[in-house]
């Protein structure tokens, strides 16, 4: 038991990052499905509004659950968020593009191209908000 305690309490911030990760891929899946398949949007649009909303709901969870950062001043957040969404904007356009290549021109499956290219996106998010955005003052 302890082991598995001192196992949390290391990986903690990773941890609890992949749960509200796996909440922020839901957000971002129950937007861009409807949005490509029922509203008929090309896979570029859909994945531009799901990305919003996800980006929205990562950075109001990330930060004070995975991060445990608390100081909502309007200087703080100004700052993080500019540098949140900076981040998340060189991703999501990687996301993007492999999305608008391999769906909108080369026609492959949406859905299965949405998943491989979010989990090429996941871990330089998870750097980006730990050691740039939400990193702890020394």
């Amino acid at each position: 038991m302890d082991q598995i305690k001192a196992f949390m309490h290391k990986y903690r911030d990773m941890i609890v990052y992949l749960i509200f990760g796996i909440l922020t891929t839901v957000v971002d899946y129950l937007v861009f499905i409807p949005c490509y398949q029922w509203l008929g949007f090309t896979a570029t649009l859909s994945n531009i509004i799901a990305w919003t909303a996800a980006v929205t709901f990562a950075y109001l969870t990330n930060k004070p659950f995975v991060f445990r950062n608390y100081d909502w001043s309007r200087k703080t957040v100004i700052s993080e968020l500019t540098k949140f969404v900076g981040c998340r904007i060189g991703t999501g356009a990687i996301e993007t593009t492999v999305l608008f290549i391999s769906v909108d021109m080369l026609h492959w499956h949406g859905v299965l191209m949405k998943v491989v290219a979010s989990v090429m996106v996941v871990s330089v998010n998870y750097f980006a908000s730990k050691w740039l955005i939400f990193k702890k003052n020394a």
